[in-house]
């Protein structure tokens, strides 16, 4: 925090002060907050904040603050103490050289230096120049780390309050309020004091940060109160005493109020459900705090005996607690006009929990025979399991929430059977709750780590290119070792290399460099890559060295592994390396005897002069046209008595397709209008020529028994294309045939040839 003298100003530390600050304390509360200012007053100096604002102003302040929410005489000696001024940039001092420490004991030096932790932090984002620093997802992982730095949670309120307080002081004395600095405190202070339930905290932050973001419609609005200020206040004083009336004549006790209506929850709702001023209903409510729960049902009935309830607007909280804690009835009703307005019942303890959350929690939950005072170990059992539910705070943005949202009930306390000593020592380390640590880039990108994460983790969970080479590290700014366990709030700065990879040693658990299952994975997968990367260049000399012997290197490698049965010529190098597979195999398929010359299918010729294809006579008719150039497509070989079209095509005619031809399916989709009905006319003179596709298991003989076939049906062949992979064969015929019976019977011949697995007109 840089500071800057000021001229004497007139003390802040006042009679009226100590009485505010020291409420609710015994005397040995008094006397540390005594204490506190006769320590901080003098180290103050007339030193002011970069604001302008003084810091010993800003101490009182948030000592005021945080006398209101009802916390320890602790905290708000903490909170005196951490406005002093200090040098951010500087590590925080060692416990045994910690002046706050020596004066006031751990206890308070460890909340001072939590907040100073948290004051880092926000320096650190707020000159973030990484614009992921700026998303939503990276708000919320700030929240996340905010909290897990809190090692207490007063720590968390301290820092609450103390922005609070220089947000008041901008308004009091009309200094302007940077917009970076309304804005942080809408999306990260207002939404974490929602989340604690601290809800006279939130209001009052959103509407000063609104005042200072959105000045113009803060005023609209406050306008629009003011217009309607005389008539509302006037209707909420006759209804006040109506109802408090009403309610001592039933011998209920009751404290009856306007409930006060916060301008940026009226903008906001007013933007959220889209409605007009006129349209707000809640802007009149009144507020009915009684003893108990059966007063609070009393009084709701003569809420509805003297306004008219409007039924689906009535939200019972009481008996139907909302998940969080929440509790309360909320009825709305209509005046004699017909105007509704809201009314809330609820009792003294839950109005406390409703506007103060946890620290109402601790005053009154916790107070059992002891009346107030609680066990150290029972306090910091509770503020384990709050911060349990805050590190569980996935991504919520409540900043435009409208109803209050308290947080959920701390889990009843344990037996205090433990001392005090390690019950904050427990309270020390709440990051382990959910065993997950908070830490920055340079740029002030918040990443999140396993709890006991190094710098090398954190390489590998930016870019796994960039844990490869990460060589060192530094940490806030100094150089550490790659074993470094991190902790949450820490800046790290990864050094690299320009290329290389890992040490074998990061896989070692017990030197300590990872603790990532994540990172542990790619520095497995790297050495993996690198091991198979070898084996392949070793099979692969020795495969090559086996061909040279057998004097074969003008072999195709790749189809000499699939000849013997792998993939690629990568998988036979590897087996050949690893010793699973002999290269004897490989002068053995060499030495195979060559196959006995098949004979050329004697029916395999030229195309017959009576050929369509040869001829040019397709003996197909184009319906309404006649003397019409076509042609049969090579696509689909249409011939009688398929069911054909025709497409017009660009400069060569009408081309002939089966209906059911992909190609023509296509074409026809895409240009419709080319499209022409097509019949087929006179054929009986004309061959047409097919494909037949036969799939069989490979062996000797196989193509001349195939064109036996052929040649016993009479069949000219005038095309041949085979292929054999694997010991399967796979060959297309083109036959000449006059028609379908003709197909039909080569199909049925050719599926009772040995081997024959298919046969099918392509």
């Amino acid at each position: 925090m840089s500071v800057s003298p000021v001229p004497d100003a007139p003390t802040p530390f006042d009679a009226s002060w100590r009485q505010e600050a020291g409420d609710g304390l015994d005397a040995d509360g008094l006397a540390l907050i005594d204490q506190a200012v006769a320590w901080a007053e003098p180290r103050f100096e007339g030193q002011q904040a970069l604001t302008g604002e003084s810091l010993a102003s800003h101490g009182a302040g948030v000592v005021r603050i945080l006398a209101g929410m009802h916390t320890d005489a602790a905290t708000r000696a903490a909170a005196l103490l951490a406005a002093l001024p200090t040098d951010l940039t500087a590590p925080a001092p060692a416990p045994r050289n910690d002046p706050v420490a020596t004066a006031f004991g751990q206890e308070v030096a460890r909340l001072v230096q939590g907040t100073r932790a948290l004051l880092r932090l926000g320096v650190v984002a707020r000159h973030a120049s990484d614009a992921a620093a700026e998303s939503g997802s990276q708000k919320e992982m700030q929240r996340k780390m905010l909290l897990a730095m809190a090692a207490d949670l007063r720590i968390v309120l301290m820092r609450l309050a103390s922005r609070l307080r220089t947000l008041r002081w901008h308004a009091e004395s009309k200094t302007p309020c940077s917009v970076e600095f309304a804005r942080e405190t809408l999306d990260l202070y207002a939404p974490l004091a929602n989340r604690l339930g601290i809800w006279q905290i939130k209001w009052e932050m959103e509407d000063l940060a609104f005042r200072f973001l959105e000045p113009d419609r803060y005023k609209q609005i406050a306008r629009l109160l003011e217009e309607k200020r005389v008539e509302r206040e006037a209707f909420i004083a006759g209804a006040i005493e109506r109802l408090q009336s009403a309610l001592a004549a039933s011998g209920v006790h009751a404290e009856v109020s306007g409930r006060p209506k916060h301008i940026y929850s009226i903008w906001n709702k007013m933007r959220i459900k889209r409605l007009d001023f006129a349209q707000m209903y809640d802007l009149r409510a009144l507020r009915v705090i009684v003893d108990d729960v059966r007063d609070c049902y009393t009084a709701l009935g003569m809420v509805h005996e003297m306004w008219t309830p409007i039924a689906e607007e009535f939200d019972d909280y009481i008996s139907r607690p909302k998940p969080n804690g929440y509790r309360s009835l909320h009825t709305v009703v209509a005046d004699h006009d017909g105007r509704p307005f809201e009314v809330q019942i609820r009792t003294r303890e839950m109005h406390q929990f409703a506007e103060y959350g946890m620290a109402a929690h601790w005053r009154y939950k916790e107070a059992g025979a002891k009346g107030g005072q609680v066990s150290a170990s029972s306090e910091y059992d509770r503020q384990l399991s709050w911060m349990r539910q805050l590190l569980a705070w996935n991504s919520e943005v409540e900043a435009g929430d409208q109803a209050p949202v308290a947080p959920a009930a701390p889990e009843p306390a344990k037996p205090a059977t433990r001392g005090a000593g390690k019950a904050r020592h427990a309270a020390a380390e709440p990051a382990q709750s959910d065993e997950r640590i908070y830490v920055m880039t340079p740029q002030a990108r918040v990443i999140e780590l396993p709890a006991g994460a190094t710098p090398v983790d954190f390489a590998y969970h930016l870019h796994t290119d960039l844990g490869h080479r990460c060589r060192g590290a530094r940490v806030d700014g100094q150089m550490v070792p790659l074993q470094t366990r991190l902790s949450t709030g820490q800046t790290v700065e990864i050094i690299s290399a320009k290329s290389g990879g890992p040490s074998r040693d990061w896989l070692n658990p017990q030197l300590g460099f990872l603790a990532s299952p994540r990172a542990r994975s790619k520095v497995r997968m790297w050495f993996n890559a690198i091991e198979l990367q070898q084996r392949i260049t070793q099979g692969q000399a020795l495969v090559e060295k086996e061909l040279q012997r057998l004097g074969k290197t003008a072999v195709n490698l790749e189809q000499l592994a699939q000849n013997l049965g792998f993939a690629r010529a990568d998988d036979l190098y590897v087996a050949a390396a690893k010793e699973e597979f002999s290269l004897r195999q490989i002068d053995g398929l060499f030495q195979q005897p060559a196959p006995a010359a098949e004979h050329v299918p004697a029916a395999l010729r030229g195309a017959s002069a009576e050929s369509a294809e040869k001829s040019g006579k397709s003996g197909v008719l184009v319906v309404g046209v006649g003397s019409l150039l076509t042609q049969l497509a090579r696509c689909c070989r249409p011939a009688p008595p398929d069911a054909i079209a025709g497409f017009v095509t660009r400069g060569r005619g009408v081309s002939i397709h089966r209906r059911d031809c992909h190609s023509y399916l296509a074409l026809a989709e895409r240009e419709p209008e080319r499209v022409i009905e097509v019949a087929w006319g006179e054929t009986s003179d004309t061959f047409y020529p097919v494909d037949i596709s036969v799939r069989a298991h490979d062996r000797s003989g196989l193509l001349r028994d195939l064109s036996e076939v052929f040649a016993r049906l009479r069949l000219n062949v005038v095309g041949v294309n085979t292929q054999s992979r694997q010991s399967l064969a796979h060959m297309v015929f083109t036959v000449e045939v006059r028609g379908g019976e003709s197909l039909t019977r080569a199909l049925d011949a050719l599926a009772e040839v040995q081997g024959v697995s298919s046969a099918v007109r392509r």
